[in-house]
């Protein structure tokens, strides 16, 4: 009997205590039932409605309507969606029209920076350590073979997807005016892409890095006026210890000098380069009028004869 009475008190000190205006007191706290109910449906109202959420329109100070200002109104007022027009031409988009290369290649050059900054944990750019960091990197760090060929692979994908846009942009007749300019920026990007490729190779400071950048930085020496193999070189006073090919490789042979500049213009310099370049594109792209879409057909009626003078 004792027993029981003294589970029958625990149970009712356990119970809220009711102070007669609708609050209640639980383990030293006082609840109000009202509160906690409007806060309940405060949570369920932004799970089945996020738009109408504080912290939704914090971000999007307009309402995103099916009506033409108001989506004007939403995409001028954001910071990230105002770098689109807010209307899009539909065939402008349509995958048989673009490729979606430009989306691909744009990408492809994030999943190399995540790729790359993964890398850089594992890599010293020193003549004794580099190729060891590749072995170590592909043998004894887990997924670390995988990290390498997704940067590998996207890396060739990315050189590929470039040319595929810039082919479909020349056909389509993209280049014209009024987006000249954004042609130019799209060549500047495509160089970008190549030399990134290029500066990769020797890396790993194996012997394909070793004789591919040989090759190419030989090339580098007829280079008009820079190089001292190529046009008007000589005459400006170019050797081979002053010209192009000395500045890539900071010496006269492939050894740790170039192996260093390369890690700096494959991982600080170019990236920079291209990143500043693609904000310029996009922005272009925007100021342009959005994608290129194909010709509006005209019926022959449409077609205004011109004047002839008398």
């Amino acid at each position: 009997m004792a027993d029981t009475q003294g589970a029958d008190a625990k149970t009712k000190a356990a119970q809220p205590a009711s102070n007669g205006n609708g609050t209640r007191k639980l383990l030293g706290v006082t609840v109000d039932p009202t509160e906690i109910k409007r806060k309940a449906e405060m949570d369920l109202k932004a799970i089945q409605e996020p738009t109408k959420t504080d912290v939704y329109k914090s971000i999007f100070r307009v309402r995103h309507d099916q009506t033409s200002r108001s989506r004007t109104l939403g995409v001028l007022s954001n910071v990230f969606l105002h770098l689109h027009p807010a209307r899009v031409n539909r065939d402008a988009v349509r995958y048989s029209f673009t490729w979606g290369m430009g989306g691909i290649s744009f990408y492809l050059f994030w999943v190399l920076t995540w790729t790359g900054v993964l890398l850089m944990f594992y890599y010293h750019p020193t003549k004794v350590q580099a190729f060891r960091d590749i072995l170590y990197l592909e043998h004894d760090v887990p997924f670390g073979k995988l990290l390498r060929n997704m940067h590998r692979w996207a890396a060739h994908a990315m050189v590929l997807t470039v040319q595929l846009h810039m082919f479909r942009v020349f056909l389509t007749g993209s280049y014209k005016k009024p987006r000249q300019f954004n042609w130019s920026v799209g060549v500047i990007l495509l160089v970008l892409t190549l030399l990134l490729s290029f500066t990769g190779y020797l890396l790993p400071d194996d012997q394909l890095g070793f004789w591919a950048v040989t090759v190419g930085t030989n090339m580098a020496r007829a280079t008009p006026i820079l190089g001292h193999e190529g046009p008007f070189g000589p005459q400006l006073g170019m050797t081979p210890f002053n010209d192009v090919r000395f500045a890539l490789l900071g010496g006269s042979i492939v050894d740790a000098n170039a192996l260093l500049r390369a890690y700096i213009w494959h991982c600080i310099a170019i990236p920079g380069f291209a990143a500043t370049f693609m904000i310029v594109h996009f922005w272009r792209v925007r100021k342009d009028g959005g994608i290129s879409g194909p010709s509006r057909i005209m019926l022959e009626s449409e077609i205004k004869k011109p004047r002839v003078g008398r």
